[in-house]
């Protein structure tokens, strides 16, 4: 007899590897990004299992080394999206008939392939792409990406585990259906885990997907197209298409089939898609699932019973480690005053020792922001700080963009607690404290709630309890992910799942089985053993006392 029933391996986080100095997995990344850095490789869109390359030519440069060719990718335009909602739809039946454990295999290989054998290439590819030190690229372009594998794996089985009550004469299922249509996925710069996991996780679920990376994170998002392709993934379930994101939206957002979109970026971007998906909304086949995470402004709280060094590592940490590019990163602190010079000391002598360079140099810290234009946007606030009389730079305040683009991680002190780098997203290494007297702790708590339009991360120091329970409650609705005592970033799959509402964002919850809940469409199927062959019911047959 055939057995159906599957056990899928048990899900475990990846551990990070160390890379110190004399390890085998440093000899071997150094090879590989030598390597990389010598050769100037040809990044096609993958459409239908097809490589498309194209007339138009974009470069991609290293941003902490602008002057050195890396790779070149090929810019394509609205027919090539048409044709990768075509491939995918082709696909669709097909892999949406293929079983869950069929498709579990592939991924788990993905998953594999990258905790091995592709781990330096994929770590490289990020380090050289995206600016990011060893450190940041192993937790991200490898741990988490191989746990989001594992764990949506986990996940998906436990979704089709969920059946409910049936009777001696009637048998009830449920079975988990795709979209009916395709799915866009538009993936962020600055996480390669999470532009892998927007197109894998709908496609684990049996939906065909068309990937819009952003321009800055092609070079490792081919790569992982190349993990997908070893790993078995049928051509046209994932299509990769390099195009401007207005050029792909005004196709995909007015074809009959789009049934979802995956979304990271920012928020404006985001409710500009809900805006078309809502006026667009009588040309779908069916009510678009819209799944995003968007800005945030990520604060970290200390009170007077914090331990300064514990706050001061948090705010090195949390607001600094990938140049402050993260939708979780810290970039406004409230320090109680009596605790605020032990923390300012501890951090100043923290952000002094940071090195400065690119991640090829496995001891600097920190590293270029993504482009000129995240450069820029940089530089202008810093240079409008200088002036500004409600502000002291307690640290940088400098940038550079002669051989990449490097910020200077930037404190700022400020009187106002509404002053605009407190209120707005900055997305690079600047951060903003507000010190309140200690009296002010429930005062302070309102503020912090107030303040931002966002609702992402946020963390509260104090080993005081009823500071803590006091925080927790009244801030409940002010970060998705709420951290005690620890720095406002680095959530874990399986054990932090990640999102956070307001307008960070729809709260679905990365690595969770929340999220893959929303690529599927259940269907209820009741089958009775004993259907009725007469359409009376007892209180049809009359009552012989009313007669």
């Amino acid at each position: 007899m055939k057995q159906n029933l599957y056990t899928v391996p048990e899900a475990v986080n990846e551990e990070p590897l160390s890379y110190a100095p004399g390890t085998p997995e440093r000899k071997e990344l150094a090879a590989e990004i030598q390597r990389l850095r010598s050769e100037k490789a040809d990044i096609p869109m993958f459409i239908g299992g097809h490589e498309i390359r194209t007339k138009t030519f974009v470069t991609i440069t290293p941003p902490h080394d602008h002057g050195h060719i890396l790779a070149h990718y090929h810019k394509g335009d609205a027919t090539h999206v048409e044709k990768a909602i075509s491939s995918a739809l082709k696909a669709r039946k097909s892999w949406a008939s293929m079983p869950w454990r069929e498709r579990a295999a592939i991924f788990l290989k993905a998953a594999a392939l990258i905790a091995g054998p592709w781990r330096a290439r994929i770590n490289a590819a990020t380090m050289l792409g995206q600016s990011k030190t060893v450190y940041q690229s192993e937790i991200d372009a490898v741990c988490e990406l191989v746990d989001f594998l594992r764990y949506n794996v986990q996940y998906m089985t436990e979704i089709s585990l969920i059946q409910p009550k049936s009777t001696p004469e009637a048998w009830n299922r449920l079975e988990q259906r795709p979209l009916e249509g395709f799915v866009f996925a538009i993936t962020p710069f600055n996480f390669t885990a999470i532009a892998a996991n927007l197109p894998t996780a709908p496609a684990m679920m049996g939906n065909v997907v068309v990937w819009k990376p952003s321009r800055t994170q092609i070079y490792s998002a081919w790569v992982i197209m190349e993990a997908l392709r070893e790993a078995g993934l049928p051509d046209g379930v994932i299509n990769l298409v390099y195009t401007d994101g207005q050029v792909a939206s005004d196709v995909v957002f007015s074809h009959h089939e789009f049934a979802g979109v995956h979304f990271t970026g920012s928020t404006e971007v985001f409710r500009e898609i809900w805006r078309t998906t809502g006026n667009n909304i009588g040309k779908y086949r069916s009510y678009p699932r819209i799944v995003g995470e968007t800005g945030g402004k990520d604060f970290v709280l200390a009170h007077a019973s914090a331990k300064p060094s514990h706050v001061a590592t948090a705010l090195s940490r949390g607001a600094f480690e990938f140049q402050g590019q993260k939708c979780s990163a810290a970039s406004r602190a409230y320090i109680s005053e009596s605790v605020w010079p032990e923390v300012k000391k501890l951090m100043l002598a923290q952000i002094n020792s940071f090195r400065m360079g690119g991640p090829e140099d496995f001891s600097n810290f920190i590293t270029a922001v993504i482009d000129e234009r995240a450069f820029d946007k940089l530089s202008v606030v810093i240079e409008k700080v200088k002036k500004s009389k409600e502000v002291t730079i307690l640290a940088g305040g400098n940038y550079d963009k002669s051989k990449g683009y490097f910020i200077e991680p930037t404190v700022l002190e400020t009187s106002d607690p509404c002053y605009f780098t407190m209120i707005h997203e900055l997305f690079g290494p600047i951060l903003t404290i507000y010190v309140f007297e200690d009296s002010k702790f429930e005062e302070t708590l309102d503020m912090i709630d107030r303040t931002s339009i966002y609702g992402l991360t946020g963390a509260v120091f104090a080993r005081e309890r009823h500071a803590i329970n006091l925080a927790s409650a009244k801030l409940v609705n002010a970060a998705g992910n709420f951290y005690i005592n620890d720095k406002p970033t680095g959530s874990v799959v399986g054990h932090q799942p990640f999102g956070g509402a307001r307008a960070s964002g729809t709260n679905d919850k990365a690595g969770s089985v929340m999220n893959l809940q929303r690529w599927v469409s259940p269907r209820t199927i009741k089958e009775s053993f004993l259907p009725p062959d007469d359409y009376r019911y007892p209180h049809l047959e009359p009552d012989e006392d009313f007669l």
